[in-house]
């Protein structure tokens, strides 16, 4: 893996410090751009979330974070499931994401297409995390309107913290109550049926979880950013053509004036193009 942007002379993270005393006016080749395999701890770096006094975050009710792979010609997925989109260096960055995370947040759809199961505590984080005054592992958060789970599943009855399950006030009570019974917490953020994407980020962080991940699937991610409430977007682009009639990363209702985003980084890896994008 080499970082491709920002410039060398644009890095702060210590994982742009050159090895061995190296001066990168020397004409040494700086460790971020040479290519290797980065540590997690490097990845961590990278993609640390905004701290919470950092200009970035005015006004906002903690960070909310989508992390999507596409094909070359868009495609979200490939017979429903994203994996044969991945490769090895976009799951690492994958775990490190969640490994950064207060709560990973899915739509249901999505929960039941990729088989979600409960976020695994991992020891390459729990320094990290216990710094940041984290649990040991991210809580799996289930965006749903009619709360058409299997509340047998691993992800509700093996949790290391407690799944969260969002939902709206008008939500059917019964399914509400086996939810709970399952051992869920459930929390309403919308008062008809289902979600307002605007209040998710709100009502989690009075929860305590602000550093926010989104594994989508498209139409929640499209929700969100419809709504506004997309803070930045880690976007794996993979060297293969899917064609098929998958959806894009988000598929939602269009926006007025279509939102800009300003290009924080790039990694490469065997033509895997990482990218992370933050608003403006």
């Amino acid at each position: 893996m080499r970082r491709l942007y920002p410039p060398f002379a644009q890095q702060t993270a210590p994982s742009a410090v050159p090895h061995d005393g190296e001066n990168p006016s020397s004409g040494a080749v700086p460790a971020d751009i040479r290519d290797r395999e980065w540590t997690l701890d490097e990845l961590a770096d990278a993609y640390a979330y905004p701290a919470a006094d950092d200009p970035v975050r005015a006004g906002r009710t903690g960070w909310l974070r989508a992390n999507m792979v596409s094909s070359m010609d868009g495609a979200a997925h490939h017979e429903g499931r994203s994996q044969p989109l991945s490769s090895a260096a976009d799951m690492r960055i994958f775990g490190v994401l969640r490994g950064l995370a207060d709560a990973v947040v899915a739509g249901a759809e999505t929960v039941r297409q990729e088989g979600y199961r409960p976020a695994r505590a991992r020891e390459a984080f729990a320094a990290r995390r216990a710094a940041a005054g984290q649990g040991p592992a991210p809580a799996i958060a289930v965006v749903t309107a009619g709360l058409g789970l299997d509340f047998t599943l691993p992800l509700f009855t093996e949790p290391v913290v407690p799944t969260l399950v969002l939902t709206g006030a008008g939500a059917p009570s019964d399914r509400v109550n086996a939810a709970r019974a399952a051992g869920a917490e459930v929390l309403f953020a919308g008062e008809g049926l289902g979600v307002d994407p605007a209040r998710v980020a709100g009502v989690l962080a009075e929860r305590g979880h602000e550093r926010l991940l989104t594994e989508g699937g498209p139409s929640l991610l499209g929700q969100f950013a419809a709504a506004g409430a997309l803070d930045e977007m880690c976007l794996s682009l993979a060297p293969v053509v899917a064609v098929g009639d998958a959806p894009r990363i988000m598929n939602g209702p269009a926006v007025p004036v279509p939102e800009r985003f300003v290009l924080a980084s790039v990694l490469e890896e065997a033509g895997f193009l990482f990218t992370r994008y933050r608003r403006s």
